[in-house]
C-alpha cells in the first residue's frame, strides 16, 4: 500500500467513526443496589405504565425487556430498545440500549429507572456478601 493510499484509508476511517456515527454496542449502564426482582419489576412498570411504551418481549428468568421506544425526535416512529439486568455481586448491573437514538435518551431512561427504584422501594437494604467459610471451622 502506498503512503498516499494509506493516508486516504486513515481519513476514511476517521470520517466514518466521527461524531455522526454510533457504535453498535452503544449503551448506558449503572449498578442497582436493589435485588434483581425489584430492578426487573421497576423497569417493567417504568416502561409499560409510566412511559406507556409497548413491551415486545420480556423474560424475568433471564432478566431482560425488549420494547418499542418513541420520542418526539423520531416523529413518534418506534425504535427498538432493551433493558438487561445481570447479577453482579452485591449489585445488579443494568444496561439500557437504544442503538438508533442519541446516548442521552439511554441516560434519561437509566436515570428514570434509578428514581423509580428509590421511590417504589425506598432506600436499598444493604445486600450481604456471599458467605465465606470460617477459616477455623472444619468442613
Amino acid at each position: 500500500m502506498s503512503p498516499r493510499s494509506a493516508g486516504w484509508l486513515v481519513a476514511v476511517l476517521l470520517i466514518s467513526s466521527g461524531p455522526g456515527s454510533r457504535e453498535a454496542a452503544a449503551k448506558v449502564s449503572f449498578d442497582s443496589p436493589y435485588t434483581l426482582a425489584q430492578t426487573f419489576n421497576a423497569a417493567l412498570r417504568l416502561l409499560r405504565v409510566d412511559l406507556g411504551l409497548t413491551v415486545t418481549e420480556r423474560d424475568p428468568a433471564v432478566a431482560y425487556i425488549l420494547f418499542d421506544y418513541k420520542s418526539s425526535e423520531t416523529s413518534q416512529r418506534a425504535v427498538p430498545g432493551s433493558v438487561e439486568m445481570l447479577e453482579a455481586g452485591r449489585n445488579v448491573k443494568v444496561i439500557v440500549q437504544l442503538n438508533q437514538m442519541p446516548r442521552y435518551h439511554e441516560q434519561a431512561l437509566s436515570d428514570a429507572l434509578g428514581r423509580k427504584l428509590r421511590s417504589d422501594y425506598g432506600d436499598p437494604n444493604p445486600r450481604k456478601p456471599d458467605a465465606l467459610p470460617d477459616a477455623g471451622s472444619e468442613p
